[in-house]
């Protein structure tokens, strides 16, 4: 077998969006919501599209949008590259789909929470050991809840999960090893086809199974990925570089021409041109 990659929003969404998959998503949601413990009992798949309520307000497209059980609202997004904003624009997203639930002059009480769920292919807190992070609304010193927690944050960094699939133990564990191993499997491992929910979304995840039309989207997709990420690495080997080439230049009047090429890795050639370079600039 070959399964598309579930870190691809478009082979996301095709695993845990749909109508027909909704006890995919009870499970999923169960597993990284509530540590595997069968709090969701239904879902209501929505419209991932979070339209404006007022003129120039930016739209908002999410992976997947569902109504769970007590009536909460859960937004979930995959996000393969660490773009510039991204931290913020997840506070929008989750802020905007709880302020859209009211129309004008509706009672605030009406409220629902809302969960944005975001899984990450790249690690978002380094200080942070745990693979999964939750976020509320609570007091700066005395760290006590707001009274109202109906805002929650959630990140799942994949980076961070090192187990083989020896030593899964949890439904938990077992649905991350999915979204980050599946697309390098062959075959659906045992243990984990016993949980009928994931062993369904290895079957919505093979290849086989597509359309020429999905495998063409899901082809253009990672087509795109892979360019912005050559793109985000050749950002940083520049922003690197030039970061050197300034130490060098700073240094040009407190070291000779071999220690600061040994600090800062550049060659001797350059920093001895750096130096021509300034004498002539005088």
């Amino acid at each position: 077998m070959i399964f598309i990659n579930p870190k691809t929003d478009f082979a996301f969404k095709k695993i845990f969006g749909s109508e027909q998959s909704k006890d995919i998503l009870i499970s999923f949601l169960n597993a990284l919501l509530y540590q595997g413990r069968a709090v969701i009992q239904d879902v209501e798949i929505l419209n991932p599209y979070l339209a404006p309520q007022i003129q120039g307000i930016k739209d908002t497209y999410l992976d997947v949008k569902a109504r769970i059980t007590g009536d909460k609202t859960v937004i979930i997004e995959m996000q393969v590259l660490n773009v510039e904003g991204f931290e913020k624009r997840i506070l929008y997203n989750a802020a905007k789909a709880y302020s859209i639930q009211l129309q004008p002059g509706e009672d605030y009480t009406i409220l629902s929470p809302v969960i944005a769920l975001t899984i990450t292919d790249f690690e978002m807190f380094e200080h942070l050991n745990q693979v999964i992070s939750n976020f509320i609304l609570k007091e700066k010193k005395l760290l006590t809840d707001y009274p109202i927690n109906d805002l929650e944050l959630v990140f799942v960094e994949l980076p961070k999960f090192s187990k083989s699939l020896e030593e899964l133990e949890t439904l938990t564990e077992q649905w991350i090893y999915f979204i980050k191993t599946a697309r390098t499997l062959e075959t659906i491992p045992e243990t984990m086809a016993q949980v009928p929910e994931i062993r369904k979304a290895f079957e919505v995840a093979n290849q086989a199974n597509l359309t020429r039309e999905e495998l063409e989207a899901l082809e253009q997709r990672e087509i795109y990925i892979h360019d912005q990420r050559n793109a985000i690495r050749r950002a940083l080997r520049q922003g690197k570089e030039e970061t050197r080439r300034e130490i060098a230049k700073q240094l040009l009047d407190v070291l000779d021409e071999e220690t600061i090429s040994r600090k800062t890795g550049l060659s001797l050639e350059e920093v001895r041109q750096f130096k021509i370079d300034e004498l002539n600039d005088e």
